[in-house]
């Protein structure tokens, strides 16, 4: 019976003992394991609830040269979907085999759990360097009661900073990223956006509208949400968005835009709308009397495209809405290409999705919209100085103020299509952004 770099066996099970072999570790595994093929070596690999061995030691390779994997019996099995906690007598495998500086795979092959379990719990509790079984059980047991305290019912200051920015419009991730972005480093300073929907969620009834809070989605608990389709149509000449330029979909490259339409109530009036995909920043375009026909979108739609500077507007994807029938005017009058999505396929304008969201909170489904322009601007101005998380919590204002600065550098040339030197630029792009809108 050999002991030294192979494998011991006792009937139908065999017991793997690694010492002096290409796995170097020099520890016994100590596990019964099963008979198993091959994987690859001096790596566990799953098998089901219990990890597995890799041997490299002599006389342990089959066909092809590969390292033949051991399959880690389950000290006992898995029962439903409910995930065991770990043990005090696992905790202390665990901080033997830090001492013996085993990888965190053999450990976890020595205890019957996957690796992640044990990575997790290392990092949870101090580190290889600070880990202690007795302690780490203590903690566990600590952090395990329930129920916890909230962070913002223990921190009242925190609490007023979030309700502060709730009122003005922040959405939960928005002030979470915020305070991040705000207090780097300073971990009593933040708050998860979980965080703050559960407090929200666990406050009596009526609460959040006394404290002058409305979470974007109405709600005051949480509920599935539901999605409703609308059918598309064809329209003559249309470019599909398969032939749309390739670094429209990387977004790194400004000047592509996604656009549609929001409807009021009973479908009598509406707005269209315009989202650059890179900064995100939103222009909104009153339609007269809320038409939406498509000589009116067209038109409404040149007159916004031309007061843009030209090196920020290169192409405008929209739906199959019959409003953009005239596509082919709006190309000619502004040089913008267009192209349109698949039919059903909102995702592929999920910038623009996004939006109109978010104007649903100024424009909730069953009431009108206005044509005043003027308006629609000061909502675009509050939308495009809300921080995003996808900008590194800065605002779209900000994003394309660099992007508008950058392309006068490069070119020379900031001024809007429609404008002659000296000339203010119009209320849609002064609202708000008048800071960064220069004239050339």
């Amino acid at each position: 019976m050999a002991t030294s770099g192979s494998v011991v066996v006792r009937g139908d099970v065999a017991e793997g003992l690694v010492g002096g072999g290409a796995c170097g570790c020099g520890q016994a595994v100590g596990l019964p394991v099963l008979a198993a093929g091959r994987g690859c070596g001096g790596s566990p690999v799953k098998g089901g609830a219990a990890g597995a061995v890799a041997c490299d030691a002599e006389g342990a390779l089959e066909g092809g040269g590969q390292p033949r994997t051991l399959r880690a019996a389950p000290d006992q099995p898995r029962t439903g979907g409910r995930r065991r906690m770990l043990t005090m007598a696992e905790r202390e495998e665990i901080s033997r085999g830090i001492a013996q500086d085993v990888s965190g795979k053999v450990i976890a092959a020595r205890i019957g759990r996957d690796a992640s379990v044990v990575s997790r719990e290392i990092a949870r509790h101090g580190g290889r360097a600070r880990y202690r079984a007795t302690r780490a059980t203590r903690d566990a047991a600590v952090a395990r009661q329930r129920p916890k305290p909230r962070k913002l019912d223990a921190d009242p200051a925190l609490a007023a900073v979030v309700v502060g920015r709730l009122r003005a419009g922040y959405s939960p991730d928005q002030v979470a990223g915020r305070l991040r972005y705000e207090h780097p480093g300073q971990q009593a300073r933040w708050v998860s956006h979980e965080a703050i929907y559960t407090w929200l969620y666990a406050l009596p009834k009526g609460e959040l509208a006394r404290q002058g809070i409305l979470l974007r989605s109405g709600r005051t608990h949480r509920r599935p949400r539901g999605r409703t389709t609308t059918p598309g149509a064809r329209i003559v000449g249309m470019r599909s968005i398969d032939q749309r330029p390739a670094e429209v979909a990387g977004r790194c490259v400004p000047g592509h835009w996604e656009g549609d339409l929001v409807i009021g109530r009973a479908g009598r009036t509406a707005m269209a709308t315009l989202v650059e995909r890179t900064s995100r920043y939103t222009v909104p375009v009153a339609l007269p009397a809320g038409r939406r026909d498509a000589t009116t979108t067209c038109n409404a739609l040149t007159t916004t495209i031309g007061d843009l500077p030209d090196t920020l507007v290169k192409t405008l994807t929209w739906d199959q809405g019959s409003e953009l029938a005239h596509h082919a005017a709006l190309t000619l009058a502004t040089t913008v290409q267009v192209y349109f999505a698949h039919p059903h396929a909102p995702w592929e304008r999920g910038t623009n999705e996004n939006t109109n969201r978010l104007l649903r909170e100024y424009f909730p489904k069953g009431t009108d919209i206005t044509d005043d322009q003027t308006y629609l601007n000061l909502v675009a101005g509050e939308l495009n100085n809300r921080p995003r998380r996808i900008l590194g919590y800065r605002t779209p204002t900000e994003v394309f103020t660099d992007l508008l600065t950058s392309s006068i550098a490069s070119t020379g040339w900031g001024r809007p299509k429609s404008q002659a030197p000296g000339v203010r630029p119009n209320s849609l792009l002064a609202t708000g952004t008048a800071a960064w809108w220069r004239a050339s």
